[in-house]
């Protein structure tokens, strides 16, 4: 399937997979550096049910180490994510979601909860779970209703919802309408289910994590030009987010990134 393709099927179902995209290399690369970061910092489980009693979650993983810089400007992925949102879209969050044995399924959600526009409503956030193991029902898989991101309600969390298992081998992706009706599954097998949750949303919306204040300004001044937009230094359509007439890049890192402000084309 090519991007339209994947597109058409995020309008019409909310979600689509793309299995075995990334490289298996970098799959390994990713699985280490999770691994080290949180034997490193001693990470534990969150204490409520969201986040989950028996799930390891790592967030800010740009300031974390370098190799995560891959993640959000995937040649796949990003495209996808643009055609869904707009090519001003943020990275809202990049976090990690280790699933270990023993967890029970994550209360049914939806990623664009906290904006409240009446529904259903265009596309405010699109996401993406990197799977870097298997993702099986029996471990974990994330639980779908399709079809429900046009749903004119969100789900009440207290309830349990019949959903479909959305399984894919190690390297694959599966990206979704921030609307779409979702959350983790219980692990019910012997070994962890790990994911990495690539967040986007639109260039107009605060992001979830606060990527200017998160990254040191010596780490993000290694990122790539489009990495540096995507995280929130640049600006949205020519003026949101601008400086005094100049973008983030310009001021911070004095760099020439192109910025014109939009009343300046316009004359």
């Amino acid at each position: 399937m090519n991007t339209e393709q994947h597109l058409a099927e995020i309008e019409q179902q909310g979600f689509t997979i793309i299995p075995d995209v990334i490289e298996l290399d970098l799959v390994e690369r990713l699985n280490s550096a999770l691994l080290e970061i949180e034997t490193q910092q001693s990470i534990t489980p969150g204490d409520n049910v969201f986040e989950g009693h028996h799930t390891i979650r790592i967030y800010n993983l740009l300031a974390q180490h370098e190799i995560f810089q891959q993640i959000p400007t995937h040649h796949v992925l990003l495209p996808i994510v643009e055609g869904v949102l707009d090519e001003g879209c943020l990275v809202s969050s990049l976090s990690s979601i280790s699933i270990d044995p023993g967890e029970i399924a994550q209360p049914i959600h939806v990623d664009d909860t906290l904006y409240n526009f009446p529904r259903p409503h265009q596309p405010l956030v699109c996401n993406a779970m990197w799977a870097l193991t298997d993702f099986t029902e029996e471990n974990g898989a994330t639980r779908i209703i399709p079809g429900s991101h046009q749903r004119p309600s969100k789900p009440d969390y207290s309830n349990e919802y019949e959903t479909i298992s959305a399984a894919m081998t190690k390297g694959s992706l599966l990206i979704w309408n921030g609307s779409l009706w979702h959350g983790g599954g219980a692990n019910k097998s012997l070994e962890r289910r790990v994911g990495i949750a690539m967040n986007y949303c639109a260039g107009y919306l605060r992001q979830q994590e606060n990527q200017q204040l998160g990254i040191p300004l010596e780490t993000a001044a290694t990122f790539s030009p489009r990495l540096l937009q995507l995280t929130g230094f640049g600006t949205y359509k020519g003026l949101v987010g601008h400086i005094n007439k100049q973008s983030p890049v310009q001021v911070l890192f004095d760099r020439n990134d192109g910025f014109v402000n939009v009343w300046d084309k316009i004359g």
